[in-house]
């Protein structure tokens, strides 16, 4: 138990991540305030739900009162994320500094942009040249200033695209699991014979958690444990011989509505469609060693998150 076992650590954002993570501090004994828009809905036993709009002064600074530690996992619509992701680091950042609280951001791959390949690395460059990447880059930046300049405690945890359990809005989610699994069409994205990471969910919520408790970690970007890349092709069989039937794998070779992804998201989306069209490969050794932690070997994590789909298809 640490020094801080009994602080409360806020979780800002109730989506996939938010919610994982804040069933994995209760389960490390820390008392948990989850924050969204609404404040409704079912929460995990012993996390108190909290209504307020992070993207205001306002609504960041009541939502981390009294915090000791707080996690950044708000995302907004795709198309509004340029626009509105600035506005709620600037909240949240002013937020934590009145406090004194530390902040855990959880972060995306998008500030490296199209690496040709190159496996990435807590030291790869910032090279992004689409808007939202570059968007993150800036982001991330101001971050990692707000730490060297003491005015707030702060680390990142970057991920992969999710995988898991609970985990619908994702290139590997509610577009494939649910097609397996009933005979529907499973979209192939770009090219599916090269390597793409993939984060199993409990992973970034695990993670995530690790760096809220262990602040020598802090200034500095993290990659969060993630399973060795394979390739899409690969994950597709593994979800075949779970499902017990062949998958209908349509290519899409570009940007184009499938599945829970309408027309608006992929016209967003299509300035990250390289990492479709190159491999993705996330290395996130350093934060195994320093951590000691291991992620999820990923036939478990296919194995769970059939079985949640399977039961998530029964109650509809």
């Amino acid at each position: 138990m640490t020094a801080t076992a009994r602080s409360l650590h806020v979780v800002l954002g109730s989506g996939p991540a938010g919610t994982a993570l804040a069933r994995e501090l209760v389960r490390r004994g820390h008392p948990v305030r989850l924050v969204d828009r609404k404040g409704e809905g079912p929460a995990p036993e012993g996390v108190e739900r909290f209504a307020a709009d992070v993207a205001t002064a306002e609504g960041a600074r009541a939502a981390v009162d009294s915090a000791t530690v707080v996690y950044h996992c708000v995302n907004v619509g795709y198309h509004l994320q340029v626009e509105v992701m600035p506005r709620i680091q600037e909240a949240v950042l002013a937020a934590v500094e009145s406090v004194g609280a530390r902040l855990v951001v959880l972060d995306t791959l998008y500030p490296y942009g199209e690496t040709g390949g190159a496996v990435m690395t807590e030291d790869s460059p910032w090279q992004a040249t689409t808007r939202k990447g570059r968007m993150r880059a800036e982001l991330d930046g101001k971050y990692l200033a707000a730490h060297r300049e003491g005015r707030a405690r702060v680390v990142l945890g970057r991920s992969a695209d999710f995988v898991g359990p609970g985990v619908v809005n994702s290139t590997l989610g509610g577009a494939v699991f649910p097609a397996a699994l009933t005979g529907g069409e499973v979209p192939g994205l770009g090219d599916i014979d090269l390597p793409h990471s993939y984060t199993n969910i409990e992973d970034v919520a695990a993670g995530l958690a690790t760096l809220g408790e262990r602040p020598e970690g802090d200034g500095r970007v993290w990659h969060l444990p993630t399973a060795p890349a394979v390739s899409t092709r690969e994950i597709l069989a593994m979800i075949e011989k779970r499902a017990g039937r062949p998958l209908t794998v349509v290519p899409v070779p570009e940007a184009r509505p499938f599945g829970p992804f309408d027309e608006q998201f992929m016209a967003e989306y299509a300035e990250m469609f390289y990492q479709h069209t190159e491999p993705q490969i996330m290395d996130s050794s350093a934060f195994e060693r320093a951590f000691a932690a291991a992620p999820v070997p990923l036939a478990e994590t296919i194995d769970a998150t059939v079985a949640w789909y399977a039961e998530w298809l029964g109650g509809q």
